[in-house]
């Protein structure tokens, strides 16, 4: 608790709040009823990965009133606000209100059983097991080391992008398990529209330009989404997550004081490796670095590999004659890139590729745009490349968008051709009548046609039998 208000003072106008995007699972939560976000707000655990995901201004905001036992006053809170951070000051106190961890009234004050919670989870105090129940160490089966779990959960993660990125191009990538391929498919990531085996979509595309971390959000919030589709309770889903983003990376904890929602989400996060168990059955399960970051600002996965250190420094030359040389060994990237690179050669750790018109019309065709195409190339340029101004080659951006132009030249539409009219006066009357609808699409006076769409051609078709039965 501060000790005098100027201290407060002091601490809110020397805070530059930066002006974030909110965490992707913010806004979900305030679609939630005050019901459920108070039984969430009972677990010490969940209250504290909450508190995470908060902005700057928002973590001060709720720790200058976690431990004030009265409510304080709007007047008096707002006078320790500078004039030209009102606008942040005021977008906390709604996001904070929404979320139902702030109660304002003509005051403010915090939701009682959120304050209670968060000072457990500070303190320590509380017998709730809402950090999990850790397990005796056994001395015959001792738990994976951390480097172990971080190669687990590397290798269950790039299943699932492998997996996107080749499907359908005539590899055969290892196959994740059917939950997998059908919350990547629910989530828009994937379709099967060209065929049977599910490909990569534009939405997929631009999942791969985000950092493992907001990739992994996507998906659990789909998951969420379908929480209720399963009959799960979505409380539960939701202390389990944040339960495993407090717990400790190299430990083994209990299933037993799990629900039996809880116990079911284990095989499902297993797939998505946030956990490592010896067997389906077994009583213990480790959580990775992919759980452990969930709530958290360190890398979700181990950075000390070549994939990860190379994805993060760049990894990609780009000349002015189209042709590619990526630094890079591992598969995965590889696979991306022959998403819209021609690739020629393959050495231990360089690919070299082109690319071409019909290598980026591929792309276009399975949904990836132009303008992803050159992101994907410029969040992956090599440090050698970041030298120049600008990044990539403005030859080589403006060809890749002219290459998009030209698929995007003719465009299809249903609909009916109206010709072989009696006489010009006959022409000119049914085209203004369709004119008024707005569903002309096409006209040639000279050879009296034009063409309508689809949903207005019943009303044509009417208004042309009214004219001739009256006519005759």
């Amino acid at each position: 608790m501060p000790s005098n208000n100027s201290d407060v003072v002091d601490d809110i106008r020397d805070l530059t709040p930066v002006l974030n995007k909110p965490h992707a699972l913010l806004p979900f939560l305030q679609l939630q009823s005050a019901t459920s976000l108070s039984r969430l707000y009972q677990s010490p655990s969940s209250c504290l990965s909450i508190f995470r995901l908060l902005d700057s201004i928002e973590r001060q905001l709720v720790m200058n009133l976690l431990w004030l036992e009265s409510a304080i006053s709007l007047t008096t809170m707002g006078a320790w606000v500078v004039q030209d951070q009102k606008k942040v000051y005021d977008d906390a106190l709604d996001m904070l209100s929404k979320l139902h961890i702030l109660h304002i009234s003509g005051k403010l004050s915090l939701n009682t059983t959120f304050k209670t919670s968060l000072r457990h989870a500070i303190t320590g105090g509380g017998t709730t097991g809402s950090f999990g129940v850790p397990a005796e160490k056994d001395e015959k089966r001792p738990p994976m080391d951390v480097e172990g779990l971080d190669g687990y959960a590397l290798e269950r993660w790039e299943t699932i992008l492998h997996f996107m990125v080749s499907s359908g191009t005539g590899q055969t990538p290892t196959r994740p398990s059917q939950g997998v391929l059908y919350l990547l498919q629910r989530s828009g990531l994937m379709s099967n529209q060209h065929g049977s085996l599910p490909q990569i979509t534009s939405a997929g595309f631009q999942f791969l330009l985000h950092p493992p971390h907001a990739q992994l959000w996507d998906l659990l919030l789909q998951y969420l989404h379908m929480a209720e589709e399963r009959q799960m309770d979505l409380v539960e889903v939701l202390t389990f997550f944040f339960m495993l983003s407090t717990m400790e990376l190299g430990r083994e904890y209990l299933t037993e004081n799990l629900s039996q929602t809880q116990k079911a989400m284990l095989d499902d996060l297993r797939d998505y490796g946030l956990i490592w168990q010896r067997r389906a059955t077994s009583r213990r399960f480790s959580p990775t670095r992919l759980a452990t970051t969930l709530t958290s600002s360190s890398p979700s996965l181990p950075t000390s590999t070549g994939a990860a250190s190379s994805s993060q420094q760049g990894f990609i030359v780009l000349e002015t004659n189209y042709r590619v040389y990526a630094y890079t060994d591992n598969p995965l990237q590889t696979a991306v890139l022959n998403l819209f690179v021609s690739l020629k050669y393959r050495f231990p750790n360089l690919v070299v590729g082109s690319i071409t018109r019909d290598s980026v019309r591929r792309a276009l065709n399975n949904g990836i745009s132009a303008a992803q195409i050159i992101s994907y190339l410029t969040a992956h340029a090599h440090p050698q490349m970041r030298k120049f101004n600008p990044l990539i080659p403005v030859t080589v951006q403006d060809q890749i968008r002219l290459w998009e132009l030209e698929k995007e030249r003719l465009k299809s539409q249903e609909g009916y051709l109206y010709t072989a009219f009696a006489s010009q006066a006959d022409y000119e009357f049914v085209l203004d009548y369709a004119k008024q609808l707005d569903v002309v699409l096409w006209e040639n006076n000279a050879k009296r046609c034009f063409f309508g769409s689809l949903g207005g051609h019943s009303n044509i078709r009417n208004f042309i039998e009214r004219r001739t039965s009256g006519a005759t």
